[in-house]
């Protein structure tokens, strides 16, 4: 496996062991149908959180949730509504970043809720 993909794996599984540690259900990690995916979804009191992980060894080129611009929030939210519709889930929903800095020993992690909105058009 090539580094970066090492270094991404590390960076979800820390965002999931986050996320758990702080009262979240992991439902699912890398959900796909088709080309749709979600990195995490997750649910705490009465509300589904998809949640996009950035990974990055470090910041001194750009900010890791930088590459969550708005064709990857239409691709985000077009998965989401494919799983809500799937799960068949009346739950409100909420789209979060985690973004994972450093390496697999350190990671320093910053949990953005409410990150973004899905867009009106």
């Amino acid at each position: 496996m090539a580094e970066h993909n090492e270094l991404g794996k590390a960076g979800e599984n820390a965002a999931v062991a986050y996320l758990e540690d702080n009262g979240y259900v992991i439902r699912h990690r890398n959900w796909r149908k088709g080309h749709l995916e979600l990195d995490i979804v997750a649910a705490k009191e009465n509300k589904l959180v998809i949640v996009e992980v950035k990974t990055r060894s470090n910041t001194q080129f750009t900010m890791p949730e930088d590459a969550v611009d708005l064709p990857k929030i239409k691709r985000i939210v077009r998965a989401a509504d494919t799983y809500i519709k799937l799960f068949q889930i009346d739950a409100s929903v909420r789209f979060d970043i985690i973004t994972v800095v450093g390496n697999k020993i350190d990671f320093k992690i910053e949990h953005i809720k409410e990150a973004f909105y899905p867009p009106l058009f």
